[in-house]
């Protein structure tokens, strides 16, 4: 079975400091790829670099900063993004397939299944996908942080066997490795700790919208589905091969997880809850380590208007995030039933349980 990548290309690696698209960086990516697919890899692709491709050609001096000219600008250098793309490809005999997708898209479990037998059949055909976010129709800012969210999504929908987030810098450093010539490179990271996190810093490059801690998002979601992720540079012939070899110029992200199922990728990582529920000491470590449902005697509050069938977010006693699931009751139900033993809820509400769980097992997934 052919091994299947997910690369990720930001846009600080596909356009000039000052903006516009630099054709030679396209065609040295296109080459990396060229060598997987002929090593037998399916390779498919995330880019980043519509708005950064277009905003000179259509008169502003520099990335716009409003919505609208963002999207103004998304709108002309995408095409010139796949132009490049199509040409590049080309001269190593492969055809790209344009696919944009918004934050909406992953929203409908049907519309990612459909997505999923696209994608799938352009990979048997020999295509290369290249996935962006779909700029120019967003309306809640261009929010996948530079693609790094996208690429973990993808990830685990099409089950790669890694994926590979290309930048500007060769991965993650006890401190910023621009300013501190003595901060050290982490080579491996087998646990994406809060130590992890305040340690990744803030802001990316003047050209991009996504800095370390965009990519450390992206890993452990790419992570907790199963899908080990390298975070690194690839400037040189054969990088690209190195990193998928595990000898690549970045740091490693390692998971001993499985490939979640769709459902559960959907729920945790692409759902929008509608609500929340804190638990007691006692249900959190029956849903985080258990492998138990949510019952109404483990409930302390309920947040939020929701119906049943809905998804909700589930903290601990501390307010941390421990989950999401899909819920059983309204929430004027639960507020009626929350800490109350089974037997007295089935004696208040009779005939209206359909379920005595809050949260059923196999409709929940820990994002602790």
């Amino acid at each position: 079975m052919s091994t299947r990548l997910v690369v990720k290309i930001g846009s600080s690696s596909l356009t000039a400091a000052e903006g516009g698209l630099n054709r030679e960086a396209v065609a040295f990516f296109a080459s990396e790829i060229a060598d997987l697919r002929r090593s037998g890899s399916e390779v498919l692709l995330v880019t980043s670099g519509a708005v950064a491709a277009g905003f000179r050609s259509i008169g502003y001096e520099a990335r716009p900063k409003l919505l609208h000219e963002k999207q103004a600008a998304a709108a002309v250098g995408q095409a010139l993004l796949m132009q490049a793309y199509q040409e590049a490809f080309s001269a190593h005999g492969l055809t790209a397939a344009q696919i944009l997708l918004t934050r909406t898209d992953f929203r409908s479990r049907h519309a990612m299944n459909n997505a999923v037998m696209t994608v799938e059949e352009l990979l048997r055909q020999g295509v290369v996908p290249v996935f962006n976010e779909n700029d120019t129709v967003s309306v809640d800012e261009l929010k996948f942080g530079d693609n790094d969210m996208l690429s973990a999504l993808v990830a685990n929908l099409l089950k790669a066997s890694r994926l590979l987030v290309l930048t500007d810098i060769d991965g993650l450093y006890s401190s910023n490795p621009r300013s501190n010539p003595d901060a050290v490179r982490y080579r491996l990271v087998e646990d994406i700790t809060p130590e992890i996190y305040a340690i990744a810093g803030g802001a990316g490059s003047a050209v991009g919208t996504g800095g370390m801690r965009s990519k450390i998002d992206a890993a452990k979601i790419a992570t907790r589905g199963g899908v080990p992720v390298f975070v690194g540079r690839v400037t040189e012939s054969g990088d690209l091969r190195l990193a998928m070899q595990g000898e690549g110029k970045g740091t490693y992200f390692a998971t001993t997880l499985s490939s979640l199922p769709v459902k559960k990728q959907w729920l945790g990582f692409m759902s929008t809850p509608l609500g929340s529920l804190i638990v007691d000491a006692g249900a959190e470590e029956a849903l985080v380590h258990g492998g138990h449902s949510l019952l109404p005697v483990g409930v302390r509050d309920v947040q939020g208007s929701f119906h049943a069938g809905d998804v909700v977010e589930v903290l601990g006693p501390d307010a941390n995030l421990l989950g999401r699931g899909i819920v059983n009751y309204d929430d004027a139900q639960l507020r009626s039933i929350r800490g109350l033993p089974s037997g007295e809820v089935m004696r208040r509400l009779g005939e209206e349980v359909h379920r005595l769980e809050v949260i059923h097992r196999d409709e929940w997934i820990t994002l602790k």
